[in-house]
C-alpha cells in the first residue's frame, strides 16, 4: 500500500481537510461547516474524506492538525503532529509558490498576514478580536441586504460607484450600510462598498506596518471573493495571486508537514464508532482556579489540558 498524509484545519466557522501523497498531490479533500461543534464536524470530515479514499490502495501514514482546535482534535484522532496556522499556512504556499513574499489570509472569523523572505517567515500579524473584514461580516451582511455570499464578488464588480462603508467595526458598518441604502445606493454600490472596507480594513489594522512585497497571494474562504481580490489590487497596485486550493492551504500545509516529520500516529477511520465528548472543571486547588478542559472517548477520560500547575494534572 502506498502511505499518504491527512492534514486537518477547523476553525471557529469551517474545518477542512485534505489527505496527500508523497508528491503533495491531493488525494481527496472536505470543506464544511464547524457549526460551534468541532467533534461532531471532524466526523464528518472524516465520513466525507472516506467516502473518497480507497483504503485498499492507500495507508494514512500520519495526521496532522492545526487551526483554533487542532489540541482537541489531535487528541481525539490520534494525530501526530500538531502546529499553529501561521506554520501550516506558510509551509502549504511555498510549496505550491516558492517565491512568494506575501501571504493574505482572510477566513470566516479572523486574518492573518505572513511575510516571507527567501521561504522563511520572518514577519506576521493577526486579527482574532474583531470579526469585521471576515467571512463571517460579509455573510451577516449579505443576509441584511438578502443576497447569497457566494454571489457578492461578481455584484461588487459591477458597480462604478462604490458606497465608503465604515467598516472598521460590525456595528457601525451595519448601521452605515442601513443609512446608505435609505439614501438611495444601488444594491451594487453598496456590495462594492463592503467588499473594498474588508480590503482596506485588513491593511490598516492586520497588515499595518507590514512590507507587502509581491508576489502576493490571497488564500482563505475570502478569497474565492472576486471583488475583494480587486479592491485589494487597486489599493496595492499589483497583482493578487488566488490560489484554486487557496481555501485548503492550511489543510495542505498541515498535511505536508506531517509527511515531512515521517512519523507513523496508526490513524483509522474506526474512530468513528468511538463516542467523544468534553467537560470543564474548575480545579480550585490553588489560587489559579484553572478551567480544565477534559475529553472522553467512549466515557473514558482520555486526556486534559488548561492547568497552570501540576495541582491541576488529571
Amino acid at each position: 500500500m502506498t502511505d499518504c498524509y491527512l492534514g486537518i484545519d477547523i476553525g471557529s466557522i469551517s474545518t477542512k481537510g485534505v489527505i496527500i501523497d508523497d508528491e503533495n498531490n491531493i488525494i481527496c479533500s472536505s470543506y464544511i461547516e464547524t457549526n460551534a461543534n468541532p467533534i461532531r464536524a471532524i466526523k464528518n470530515l472524516l465520513k466525507n474524506l472516506k467516502n473518497d479514499f480507497d483504503t485498499t490502495k492507500y495507508h494514512i501514514k500520519n495526521v496532522g492538525t492545526t487551526g483554533s482546535a487542532r489540541k482537541l482534535i489531535a487528541t481525539m484522532i490520534g494525530a501526530g503532529t500538531v502546529k499553529n496556522e501561521i506554520t501550516a499556512h506558510a509551509m502549504g504556499t511555498l510549496s505550491f509558490f516558492p517565491d512568494v513574499r506575501t501571504i493574505i489570509e482572510i477566513g470566516g472569523q479572523d486574518s492573518k498576514i505572513i511575510i516571507i523572505e527567501n521561504g522563511v517567515v520572518v514577519d506576521y500579524g493577526m486579527n482574532t478580536l474583531c470579526a469585521a473584514g471576515t467571512g463571517a461580516f460579509l455573510s451577516s451582511q449579505a443576509k441584511r441586504l438578502n443576497l447569497d455570499v457566494k454571489d457578492f464578488g461578481d455584484i461588487a464588480l459591477k458597480s462604478n460607484n462604490p458606497a465608503k462603508i465604515a467598516a472598521r467595526c460590525t456595528v457601525f458598518a451595519e448601521s452605515d450600510l442601513v443609512h446608505k441604502a435609505a439614501s438611495g445606493y444601488t444594491t451594487e454600490d453598496i456590495v462594492a462598498g463592503l467588499v473594498q472596507s474588508v480590503a482596506s480594513n485588513y491593511l490598516n489594522n492586520v497588515g499595518k506596518g507590514k512590507k507587502i512585497v509581491a508576489p502576493i497571494i490571497f488564500q482563505g474562504g475570502v478569497s474565492k471573493n472576486k471583488g475583494v481580490q480587486r479592491a485589494f489590487e487597486k489599493i496595492l497596485g499589483q497583482d493578487i495571486i488566488v490560489s484554486e486550493n487557496g481555501h485548503l492551504m492550511g489543510a495542505i500545509g498541515i498535511a505536508i508537514i506531517a509527511r515531512k516529520e515521517n512519523k507513523d500516529c496508526h490513524f483509522s477511520f474506526d474512530i468513528l464508532n468511538n463516542n467523544f465528548a468534553t467537560y470543564t472543571k474548575e480545579c480550585a486547588k490553588c489560587p489559579n482556579n484553572c478551567e480544565i478542559v477534559c475529553i472522553t472517548k467512549n466515557n473514558d477520560l482520555i486526556d486534559s489540558w488548561g492547568n497552570k500547575c501540576e495541582n491541576g494534572l488529571i
